[in-house]
């Protein structure tokens, strides 16, 4: 990969974004910036990718996070650059063309989130979740980078984006001082918009596709795909509030479940071996989501989603001995999801409620390599039910943050076993904001997982196991003490954010006995994490459409 070169090209790209950006006048109302662009915001550590607040609005209606002084149209009317002078009439439109031809151009944008810490013990501050989602507040270093280039095109009257997100995770040089990086293309994909008939968005390529988030989580709970493939969305209205969007995409985990790879001799009797594909078969996904948002009062409004998806696998052979062959079935499974949410407009206050049920091979995820199969060797009969919510509330120098899910997995063997998990996470954040610069946050949360596992013990020689106990159970409460600074201003999801976390978590024993053998997560029950450190996003067009 030629790393150096795609480094400069940002870095270039950045300084001609930031000098844009010195130019402009600032924002004139930091409480109420004007709709835009959908903010990005930090990803998981599962996951490496970044959730934008879910307000319940649109991302067309989403305001620029990060001191973004111009709104970017993402469909419908044009957006008003932050900062312009009061009007005392109406100004004449410029010509529709003319509007268009200054929004082409290219663009910088980003998501990151950098931190050092430690345990008071010498070591260095380590995620303590054991659940799927948890508290983001420990989340190791991530960075995204997006370059986009966006035109308007005379002829079709249509527009296009082009969208390069390069993200790179921990460990970062500074640490460990090798000079690498752990590096991926998050999103590398084309969208036309009214090509052929208006409010008709199509697009190709590579790309994070999803809705809305529960942020205190980092996670999407109803949907979140990473696709190679393409999608239609069409726009019953201007603003974007009532559309359907369909896509199809494929991959191909790595997993002797997708793929397998054995030595053959070189064809003609030519000296040296070469490698066949004796398996490798790809995953189909496809997906639909319908929307529509009932406006209620001058801001805000009720949004309801439903969402679907497909999954299908082809049959194949495996080689389970030299030359001898196993046939492997073909596997399918669907998702029905469904999310209810109300949002005020007025600053990111929002409420979201979450349902999600997937059966057979979409139970274990779109990367997952299933394990625990029925007898028939399918994954037919696993599931996984979710049920999340999430929100944030403000008034004046007050604000609250809400996330909390549960969820239920069940493989396809008919006996529970270890990868049988019940779980689920609450938080509460509250902040209070001290002016306009910065204030301090705490943070609550309570987390609990239960594996169907039989819990024994052993004898002192460690020889035959006592009786079944039942499954294993633990859980954990942690608290959390974050003053930050906000150059951006007031506001629960205003970014950049410059923080002091420090963190208590205590973990019962059967908490501890979910980690390996002389894993210090497993001999301590309480565990403290300070750290500094930063998160910011701008002008990101990655998530959501």
């Amino acid at each position: 990969m030629r790393f150096p070169a795609v480094l400069s090209g940002v870095l270039l790209t950045l300084t001609a974004s930031l000098n844009a950006w010195a130019q402009s006048p600032p924002p004139s109302d930091p409480q109420n910036p004007p709709n835009g662009a959908a903010p990005a915001t930090t990803g998981t550590s599962n996951d490496a990718s970044a959730p934008a607040p879910s307000t319940g609005q649109t991302p067309n209606d989403k305001p620029p996070a990060g001191g973004s002084n111009t709104a970017v149209d993402n469909g419908g009317a044009p957006a008003t650059p932050t900062g312009a002078p009061a009007q005392t009439a109406p100004p004449k439109p410029p010509e529709p063309n003319t509007f268009q031809k200054l929004m082409s151009g290219f663009s910088y944008g980003s998501y990151g989130r950098v931190v050092a810490a430690g345990d008071f013990r010498g070591r260095p501050g380590r995620d303590t979740d054991f659940v799927a989602r948890g508290s983001r507040l420990d989340e190791s270093n991530y960075v995204e980078l997006e370059l986009r280039r966006e035109d308007y095109w005379e002829k079709t009257q249509s527009r296009t984006r082009i969208v390069t997100t390069l993200a790179m995770a921990n460990p970062i040089f500074h640490y460990s001082g090798d000079f690498d990086a752990v590096i991926s293309i998050r999103n590398m994909f084309i969208e036309s918009r009214d090509l052929g008939l208006k409010r008709l968005s199509v697009w190709a390529g590579s790309r994070m596709y999803r809705g809305d988030d529960v942020y205190l989580l980092d996670f999407w709970p109803m949907d979140s795909l990473n696709t190679l493939g393409g999608g239609a969305r069409y726009d019953l209205n201007d603003n974007g509030w009532t559309n359907v969007a369909v896509h199809a995409g494929v991959n191909r985990p790595n997993g002797l479940f997708y793929y397998q790879t054995s030595q053959r001799t070189a064809p003609n009797n030519a000296f040296g071996a070469t490698t066949v594909e004796i398996l490798n078969r790809q995953r189909t996904i496809g997906s639909v989501r319908l929307q529509h948002i009932f406006p209620v009062g001058e801001r805000g409004g009720i949004k309801g989603v439903l969402y679907g998806e497909f999954h299908g696998l082809s049959a194949g052979q495996r080689e389970i001995d030299p030359e001898v062959f196993e046939d492997v079935p073909a596997e399918n499974g669907f998702v029905v999801g469904a999310q209810v949410g109300g949002f005020t407009g007025v600053r990111d206050t929002h409420l979201n409620l979450f349902f999600r049920y997937a059966r057979g091979l979409a139970a274990y995820g779109e990367f997952a390599s299933p394990t625990r199969l029925s007898l028939a060797r399918t994954t037919e009969g696993a599931s996984e039910l979710r049920v999340a919510v999430g929100g944030n509330y403000e008034t004046g120098p007050f604000g609250l943050m809400l996330g909390g899910y549960m969820r239920s997995f069940r493989n396809a063997s008919a006996a529970l076993d270890n990868d049988d998990i019940d779980e689920g996470a609450i938080i509460l954040r509250p902040h209070i904001f001290v002016g306009e610069s910065g204030g301090i946050a705490v943070e609550g949360s309570f987390q609990a997982q239960q594996r169907g596992v039989l819990f024994t013990e052993q004898t002192a020689e460690g020889e035959t196991p006592a009786a079944p106990k039942g499954p294993l159970m633990g859980s954990m409460f942690r608290f959390g003490i974050i003053p930050f600074l906000s150059p951006g201003g007031r506001g629960d999801f205003s970014r950049p954010h410059f923080r002091i976390i420090y963190l208590i978590s205590v973990r019962d024993k059967g908490a501890q006995a979910l980690y390996p053998k002389d894993d210090v997560f497993g001999i301590r029950d309480v565990e403290h994490f300070l750290g500094f450190g930063a998160e910011w996003w701008f002008n990101s067009s990655s998530y959501g459409w």
